[in-house]
Parts: structure tokens; sequence; C-alpha cells
């Protein structure tokens, strides 16, 4: 017979759980970068999506999801309103027509070139305040090691 949960294991979760703490932190400062984004007309997804396509050369949808742990499907609709506002171009790939190449147009690069400095305020502000490059260190191991799992 399974045992059901008592308020006390509930407690035990919210207290200890890092999945919980994790998503908590990340929708706090998704929030945070969000209001400080928000002079330039974007969001903190919408900049590390446009911040993805900063390349010398335009990459593959693929790699753009995988960069940004996304599934084609939710990277396909993040790129819709960043289309229509002409910051990228979704082209057919030269060499395989079957798949997409995310080009970042000038309007994108100048509007990341508004947000950059925003960005790197705010990083600096979060780094002051928490003292963030061990933290940051976890968290890119733990992403690491997913990635190798999936």
């Amino acid at each position: 017979m399974t045992r059901l949960p008592t308020h006390a294991d509930t407690l035990e979760v919210r207290d200890a759980c890092l999945c919980l703490h994790a998503q908590r932190a990340a929708r706090a400062l998704a929030r945070r970068f969000d209001l400080a984004f928000r002079p330039v007309g974007l969001t903190n997804g919408q900049f590390s999506l446009l911040m993805s396509l900063n390349r010398p050369e335009p990459p593959r949808m693929g790699d753009v999801a995988w960069v940004l742990a996304m599934d084609r499907t939710t990277l396909t609709a993040a790129l819709k309103p960043l289309e229509r506002r002409g910051y990228l171009a979704v082209e057919p790939d030269a060499t395989d027509r079957r798949a997409r190449r995310l080009r970042l147009t000038e309007a994108g690069r100048e509007v990341l070139g508004r947000a950059l400095p925003i960005w790197r305020s705010e990083h600096k502000a979060l780094e002051e305040e928490m003292g963030l490059p061990g933290l940051q260190l976890s968290l890119m191991k733990l992403a690491a090691a997913a990635q190798v799992e999936e």
C-alpha cells in the first residue's frame, strides 16, 4: 500500500527540492531581465534568441534549438514575432533545401546593439549582488550533463 503524502512531506519538498528552487530562480531572473529589456521592446528570451543568431554564418534551426535548449516547435513559435518585426529572416539552407537557416537582419543587430549594454549592466549588478561565477559554472555543468543524457 502506498503511503499518502503528508503536509510534512510537502514542506520537505518545498524547502529542499533543487528543481523547484531552480525554477523559482529562473522565473525571478527572467522577470528581472524582461523588465530591464522593456525599453528596447524585447523579452529576455527574445534577447537570447537574437544573440544566438549573431554569428559569422546564419545557423540552422536545429543548432539554435540546441543552444537554447528548445524543441523546434517552440523555437518556430518564438521566431514568428521577431521575424514580423524584421529582426531575423528564415531562409532555406543552400546545401539542403529541407533545412532552414536563421539570419539576423540589420534591424536585429541594431536592437541587439541597444540591448547588450542593458544585459551587461544587469549582469554586473547580479554578479555584485550574488557572486555568480561559481553559480554559473555549476549551472553550465548541470545543463551539459542533461544534454548528454538526452
